[in-house]
């Protein structure tokens, strides 16, 4: 496992638990807004003996650990790293971009993730331009259809980007059943960008207010919203 960082203590990460944040190297997206992106371009690594230690020594303190990047599917030794939290008698949540299907596919079969935070982040046509030129809308999609299908306790993530629009949202909300839970995250300047992008960040971003205006039509097609 490549680590790039440990949040030590979250009460927001991890619905109903006090966990910690272990953040994972690489990411096979290249979001214009991402506030991770030191993970996912040369960020320094941090020896995973001591992610460890600090986990063995929290163990009976904290209810969870989220394992969160960059992209953690991306990491071959994924399903090991979550079968040691389960040993130490951690519950555990993964945050994922949803492009890898499988990988997913294989921790909810071996039981290994209790809660997913899926991002859904553009509409099917904006996808690549959001996002990057690998990343495909139907395989989130695809990954939250499995979630739906496989009875996961899941939740689907939106960040507010500048140029993200009420149409873009509403798109997004007609094209699925209910979610569990739609959270949105207000966007804020990341530390780190790219100067090509400079002028997209300085757009303007959706509001708490905004969204609280637009609740009753997006509540047509979608219900649980956490605004």
């Amino acid at each position: 496992m490549r680590f790039g960082g440990i949040q030590k203590t979250s009460t927001i990460d991890f619905p109903k638990k006090l966990s910690c944040v272990v953040f994972t190297l690489g990411c096979d997206l290249d979001c214009f807004y991402c506030h991770n992106r030191q993970l996912i371009e040369t960020g320094d690594q941090v020896p995973e003996k001591e992610i460890k230690a600090f986990l063995e020594k929290r163990k009976g303190l904290l209810d969870g650990v989220v394992v969160s990047g960059g992209e953690a599917t991306l990491q071959k030794d994924l399903l090991n790293f979550f079968k040691y939290l389960k040993k130490l008698g951690y519950a555990t949540k993964l945050d994922s971009n949803g492009q890898n299907l499988e990988i997913i596919k294989k921790l909810n079969e071996a039981k290994l993730v209790d809660y997913f935070a899926i991002d859904l982040k553009a509409t099917r046509e904006k996808y690549t331009r959001i996002c990057g030129e690998k990343a495909d809308y139907k395989k989130t999609a695809e990954t939250i259809r499995y979630l739906f299908e496989n009875k996961a306790d899941f939740e689907v993530r939106t960040t507010l980007y500048p140029g993200i629009t009420k149409e873009d949202l509403i798109f997004i909300a007609k094209d699925f059943e209910d979610f569990p839970l739609w959270r949105f995250n207000y966007f804020h300047m990341p530390e780190k960008f790219k100067k090509c992008d400079l002028k997209r960040l300085r757009g303007k971003a959706l509001t708490k207010y905004d969204m609280i205006k637009m609740r009753k039509d997006l509540n047509e097609y979608q219900k649980n919203l956490e605004i």
